[in-house]
């Protein structure tokens, strides 16, 4: 089975009172789904996911939430950097698409991103609109996201705070 790597991104953004989840109508698949694609050869999965979030939803300068990580230890080649880590990797078989005309497998790196403006500052290649987590709850969406998504809102404050011993604890709590 042929493996791609893809990647996305939950993105929020803090309304007047309360988080809502941005979410972009999947142009084949005709559910909301997180922006995301293909990660191309020149990139990192985690500059993939800025990528499609900009151009999926036309906003500018989202803010990826990593999960916490060691820091590099003291002595580690200057050449290297740290890369953000995904919230998850999951493996999702699929079908033929515009990059395979045969059935295959997304390597998925998801992030969770923070928009600190809701307006989109350049085109969006797909429709995008902001919903609240009693909204989500009643959309068409990918069961995956549907699962995660009321997960994410329980903790938004705790990842968008990016106070790492907490962000771990409320995710914990929320997975069951």
């Amino acid at each position: 089975m042929i493996k791609h790597a893809t990647a996305g991104a939950f993105v929020f953004c803090r309304f007047p009172g309360e988080w809502r989840l941005g979410l972009v109508e999947h142009p084949r698949m005709k559910v909301l789904a997180c922006p995301g694609g293909h990660v191309e050869d020149f990139e990192t999965a985690a500059e993939a996911a800025v990528r499609e979030v900009e151009e999926e939803t036309g906003l500018r300068g989202v803010r990826m939430v990593g999960m916490p990580s060691p820091s590099l230890p003291a002595g580690f080649p200057g050449t290297h950097s740290l890369i953000p880590l995904p919230v998850w990797i999951t493996e999702i078989e699929v079908p033929a698409d515009n990059h395979l005309a045969e059935p295959h497998v997304h390597i998925d790196h998801m992030w969770v991103a923070v928009a600190d403006d809701s307006r989109p500052m350049g085109p969006a290649a797909h429709p995008f609109s902001w919903y609240t987590c009693a909204e989500a709850a009643a959309l068409p969406m990918f069961e995956d996201s549907r699962v995660v998504t009321p997960m994410l809102f329980g903790c938004i404050e705790e990842l968008a705070s990016g106070d790492a011993n907490r962000v771990m604890s409320s995710l914990a709590v929320a997975a069951g």
